[in-house]
């Protein structure tokens, strides 16, 4: 992650019960209306169209459940970060909250390049013999599905996504798969096992493996503080209006500014180069106006 001025902070959130059926966008846009709210101190990026200083991590396909979501923001100001999680999940939806914040260390890797494991608890309709059948799926080399890719079905091999399959009982399957170079979803797995359908999925984990540790997002790149400053220090806690427990006045967050976009790594980084690469090129072509106004004149 990279910020020259702020505080990153990684957040934990929780998606449960009927909130399921919201998109990746709806979430985006249920934070950024809590981020509001909450009036939290967001960093801005620069140039000409200023955005908010916030990155989702992987996106959760719409219909599972997760106890385990992140993204990942940058602070203006100094935060509680204790009181945060409490602040932000009251004004968000039922079925989401926000369970942990952890101040980020400078120039931490993206969430969707790091993580490289998700672990998923899939509820399954019952049916004799799936222990035997996915135990003959795992035993495959290859496990082929039809999927929508850019508009087309097309045909994949989704056994290279498959770390561990265990099954606790005839209604319940736990499983860990691969983020990268490619992923897959739960449902998408047991199709290409056989005839077994997905009722329910709830992604349990996700981890981030370097150098022999794996370690979830929460606790990886990240610093243990009580009170996470923008200078990168740390702070005693001090008194605030619980109307507006972190920002001043005229913070805000913008719809569009916040980055959705699945599959995306660079998060606001790529904003930042790409404003002020606009705000160069908008410079180079008023010199050339008042260059050519001038001929102009003559």
């Amino acid at each position: 992650m990279k910020s020259t001025s702020g505080m990153p902070v990684r957040l934990k959130y929780e998606k449960l019960g009927k909130v399921r059926w919201i998109g990746h966008r709806d979430v985006a846009r249920a934070m950024e209306r809590a981020f509001r709210v909450v009036q939290l101190p967001l960093a801005f990026t620069e140039g000409f169209s200023p955005h908010p200083k916030v990155s989702f991590g992987l996106a959760l396909p719409t219909g599972h459940e997760s106890e385990a979501e992140y993204l990942d923001l940058v602070l203006a100001e100094d935060v509680d970060l204790d009181e945060m999680p409490a602040a932000i999940s009251g004004a968000l939806p039922a079925g989401m909250a926000v369970v942990g914040a952890r101040r980020l260390a400078d120039r931490a890797p993206a969430l969707q390049e790091a993580v490289t494991a998700v672990a998923w608890r899939v509820e399954i309709a019952p049916r004799a013999g799936t222990r035997d059948q996915i135990a003959a799926g795992l035993a495959a080399q290859t496990l082929e599905t039809m999927r929508h890719r850019k508009g087309r079905d097309v045909l994949e091999d989704v056994r290279p996504v498959i770390r561990s399959i265990d099954v606790h009982d005839d209604t319940t399957v736990e499983m860990e798969l691969h983020t990268q170079p490619r992923s897959a979803k739960p449902g998408e797995v047991l199709a290409a096992i056989g005839d077994i359908t997905e009722v329910r999925a709830l992604r349990t984990h996700q981890w981030i493996e370097r150098d022999g540790a794996r370690l979830e997002p929460l606790d990886a790149d990240t610093i243990t503080v009580g009170i996470a400053t923008a200078e990168g220090g740390s702070a005693a806690a001090a008194g605030s209006d619980s109307s507006r427990p972190y920002a001043s006045e005229g913070a805000c967050v913008t719809r569009e500014g916040i980055d959705v976009r699945s599959g995306t790594s660079r998060g606001w980084d790529e904003r930042d180069e790409r404003d002020e690469r606009d705000e160069r090129d908008g410079r180079r072509g008023v010199g050339r106006a008042a260059a050519g106004g001038g001929r102009g004149r003559g």
